[in-house]
Formats: structure tokens, sequence, C-alpha cells
């Protein structure tokens, strides 16, 4: 008989104690999992004898987690699309070498009443408000009347791509994550270029600021705007938000009269070669000193992102996190309640 598209049960289990919402952050070896999460990612594996297994990330506002189910996966795969909400009910358990993962014995689809929304979405930890009042007073610090004016295209209150910019995440997964999350990792990298600036000789600071507020400008159409399911969109895919935030950027310097090609090239620079290397996916090295400042604190904020989520992840107690491929590594978070 065919699994119940509504419900699809694997092994019994005792029914469950009345208790407050348990999130991924606070999960430790043997609890047993029954609550509501938003479903990141989706995909059907094979195991060694061939038969198929349903492998999901889901997750809440404290991080995302790894759950699997080895019958039914037709019917659960179905009921388990990307931005929808289930209902997961398993054991949990943390494998020394797969890491953390939650079996899962029934899923089902989540109804309007059974969660909260802000339970499932991470979020600045900084207020948008703030932020935008911060990036506003730099905005202000930028001295070059056509910088200005560029600046002003793209984050004046009443602009399209400000609207989007100021909503967007900064990544699918590895830091700022969520909404608002492109607005707040920009204006950190673009505060640190600016305070660097007045340490190190030779840097144009209003180039820098203005290429580090603009260097990600591509995600705003890179990314999709479902917050409980960030992915690539078509465009991301197939341009990518390099070049997407190329030519967003070029086309407002052309639509500003007499803009100088040479302060153009400079910002254009800085976009088009943040990543850094080849390997990571910039067209160009980063050849001046600003291009090089924007790169090191864009690298910088990306990596004390991915700190802020480990650490988020990381079990009561522990000090030291399972590997992270965005850190390469462990991270070590000293004593810990």
């Amino acid at each position: 008989m065919e699994a119940s598209p509504q419900l699809a049960i694997h092994a019994p289990l005792a029914p469950a104690e009345p208790a407050g919402r348990v999130f991924v952050g606070d999960l430790a070896e043997g609890d047993r999992v029954a609550g509501a999460f938003a479903v990141r990612e989706r995909s059907r594996m094979s195991r060694r004898n061939g038969d198929d297994f349903l492998k999901l990330v889901v997750a809440d506002r404290t991080g995302s987690v790894e759950a699997v189910a080895w019958e039914d996966v037709d019917a659960l795969f179905e009921l388990s699309a990307p931005g929808s909400v289930v209902i997961v009910e398993g054991p949990f358990s943390v494998h020394p070498q797969y890491g953390a993962k939650i079996t899962i014995r029934t899923l089902r689809t989540a109804a309007d009443g059974e969660y909260d929304a802000a339970d499932l979405t991470e979020s600045s930890p900084v207020a948008p408000e703030l932020l935008e009042a911060d990036l506003r007073a730099l905005i202000a610090t930028v001295q070059k009347p056509q910088l200005q004016a560029l600046l002003d295209r793209f984050f004046a209150p009443d602009s399209r791509i400000w609207k989007r910019y100021r909503s967007a995440p900064a990544a699918k997964y590895y830091h700022q994550a969520y909404a608002h999350g492109l607005l707040d990792h920009s204006l950190s990298v673009a505060q640190a270029v600016g305070t660097a600036a007045a340490v190190f000789p030779g840097i144009d600071r209003d180039v820098a600021i203005t290429g580090a507020l603009l260097h990600d400008i591509g995600k705003t159409q890179a990314y999709n705007d479902d917050p409980l399911a960030i992915d690539l969109t078509d465009a991301g895919k197939l341009i990518g938000e390099i070049p997407l935030g190329y030519y967003l950027v070029r086309r407002e310097m052309e639509r500003i009269e007499g803009f100088e090609p040479e302060l153009a090239k400079s910002v254009l620079h800085i976009i088009l070669s943040h990543h850094g290397t080849h390997a990571n996916g910039s067209p160009v090295i980063p050849a001046t000193r600003e291009a090089t400042l924007v790169h090191a604190m864009d690298n910088l904020g990306g990596r004390l992102g991915s700190f802020d989520r480990v650490e988020r992840e990381l079990p009561a107690g522990e000090s030291w996190s399972r590997f992270d491929r965005a850190l390469d590594g462990s991270a070590y978070f000293g004593p810990r309640d």
C-alpha cells in the first residue's frame, strides 16, 4: 500500500510528551526531535545496495541539520520540497565521522497553526533599521561627487535596487544567510575598509568604500527572496553574481553624464576581483590597493561570519566544532556552559 501523502510513518514511537520547542542549536545526542522545520535542501541518494534514501537539510532560526529517511522515499520526497515547512519526528545523534543527523521516523506537512515563522528563519543580530542608519552615515563621508551620485542610484530610499539590497541574503549557507544578510555583510566590509584606509597609506578611501558597498550588488539578482530556502536564481546560476554586479554598476555609471573613465575602472575592478583568485570565481586578480583591501576585508568578513554560524550550531558544553568546509578546519570557542 502506498504511503499517505500527508503522513508517512516508518516505526512506531511513544506518544510525545508536551514540551517547549527544542531548537537545532540545543539538540544533544539521544534527543528525540518532534517539531517544525524549514526544508533548506532536498536530495534523493543511493545506498550501497542500490536502494534510495532521502537526505534533507532542515533548519530553524538557530541553525541547520541533516535529516535522513531510509523508507517511503517517494512519498517523503514529495512532501519535502525546499521552502516547505514540515513536522519531523525522530532521534538525533552525532556520529564522530558523519556529524549530526536526525533519523526521520515520521514526516508530514506542517499546518499553519503548528509553527511560528519567526522560529524558522535566521536573522541579523542587528536590527535592519540600525544597519541602514549606519550605511547612510558611511555614505555621507564619501567626498567625490560622481561616487556620491553612483551610490545614490543604488541606495536612495526610493530605489528599486535598494529595497532588494536591504532584504537580500549574503549567501546560501556559509555566512549571513538570512534576510538583510547582504546589507549586514557589505556594511561591515565597508566600515572595516574605511577604518583600514586611515592606517595604510596610498588608499583612495572614497573608491574603496564605494567598491566595498557595491562589491556584492549582483547578489540582489543572484539569490531568490525565499528566507526558508535561499537558493540561486536562474540568473545566478547562468551568469553569476560577479558579472551581474559588474553590469548593474556599469549601467548606472553610463547613465551619469561625464563619469570619469579612470574612476569607473577603479570601482569596477573591485567588483570583478573581490573573490581574490580565478579559482574562487574572480575574472581578474586584485591589482590595486583598493581592490586588495576590499578583497581582504570581504574574505575576513565571510570567515568570521562562518564562526558565528558554527558557534550557533555547536552543542552545549562543546569547545570544538566538527570540520567546517568554509573554515577548512574545526573552530575553537574555549570553555562554554
